[in-house]
């Protein structure tokens, strides 16, 4: 087979926006695998549920626009949104949850705004604090996790507790997050004894979903789909923050730097979220600052906020700040010394 040399500025199409987010969903698959190992088939059924409100909600609104379905269809940019949220919610959600926050992603929080590439705001993030401040009960409640001392839902009361809203009291605890940042009596030792869902340095499963998320952010960075510079500056600046106010093992421990790099949403925020190259900080410095400004928001929020995670208001937080700091952080115009030499002046 012979090989087409091309020269610049043409490619072989490498970074279409349908192989990006494609290779985006190959990079989901094995937190979605881990999450299916520790907390049943209700992370998969709800990520074919959520991707079907997707491309439905999509299509209704370009009919509506009068745009061509396929040509917008395909790109996949619809299904990595519904992903994302798809496995930011608890995998027990019933349907309607799930159809609310996917729809409210698609059409509010990007097709409102002209479709991909004009949106200002991550729409999944978006649609989850949307659900978070609406239903905190039903986005708090997880079921419990493999190796948590109760037996894991199976397929048929995942299809149950989704879509007949057969609720599951016995089978759902709260995350990790919430349990230490609820506690006000126990030491670290005394609550990781005490409840079931806490092992390790994270809690049950929690470690390894987030080991998941990290190999697919490193996969997406050996295929240069994002850059390390909001990813690093995320991590450092959650990594800092609580290696800065971690008071040990006492009652009033926030927890170790490793429980919040590897718990939550933190490796999904780092490489999934905050990498969005159309909601967040275009050069290589201001994605840095971006990333590092939604890390120390998320440990602000987890520490001494109302929400036991704050990867998602420290986006849309940062998704304000990222028109100034592209203003601020622009790089030197070629033939210029200076950063904004070079640029046209407004009249």
């Amino acid at each position: 087979m012979a090989l087409i040399r091309q020269t610049s500025p043409h490619t072989l199409g490498q970074n279409q926006t349908n192989n990006i987010m494609r290779l985006v969903m190959m990079a989901l698959v094995p937190a979605l695998a881990v999450q299916v190992g520790f907390f049943g088939w209700g992370a998969l059924i709800n990520l074919i549920w959520c991707s079907l409100v997707a491309l439905g909600s999509e299509a209704l609104v370009l009919i509506l626009r009068k745009r061509p379905l396929a040509f917008y269809l395909k790109d996949g940019s619809a299904l990595v949104t519904a992903w994302l949220l798809a496995m930011a919610i608890p995998p027990g959600s019933p349907w309607w949850l799930s159809l609310m926050g996917v729809s409210f992603a698609i059409v509010f929080g990007k097709q409102l705004y002209g479709g991909m590439g004009q949106n200002p705001f991550n729409p999944a993030m978006l649609a989850y604090v949307l659900l978070l401040i609406s239903f905190p009960l039903e986005m708090t409640s997880w079921f419990a996790p493999q190796g948590a001392g109760l037996e894991i839902t199976g397929f048929t009361d995942s299809l149950q507790a989704i879509f007949a809203d057969h609720a599951i009291d016995g089978w759902t605890m709260a995350t990790p997050l919430d349990v230490v940042r609820e506690n006000k009596s126990l030491t670290i030792a005394e609550l990781w004894l005490e409840k079931p869902q806490l092992s390790g340095m994270t809690g049950t499963g929690w470690f390894w979903i987030n080991l998941a998320f990290l190999a697919g952010g490193l996969f997406l960075l050996k295929q240069k789909v994002i850059s390390w510079h909001a990813p690093v500056g995320m991590l450092a600046g959650l990594g800092i923050m609580s290696l800065l106010f971690w008071n040990g093992t006492g009652s009033e421990s926030h927890g170790s730097p490793i429980f919040h790099l590897f718990s939550g949403a933190a490796m999904m925020g780092a490489f999934f979220i905050v990498t969005d190259p159309v909601s967040g900080a275009t050069s290589n410095k201001g994605r840095l600052l971006f990333g590092l400004g939604v890390g120390v928001i998320t440990y602000i929020i987890r520490a001494w906020g109302g929400y036991p995670d704050g990867v998602a208001f420290a986006t849309l937080l940062m998704n304000m700040a990222a028109p100034a700091i592209d203003y601020w952080t622009q790089p030197r115009t070629y033939g210029h010394r200076k950063p904004k030499r070079g640029m046209a002046k407004s009249e």
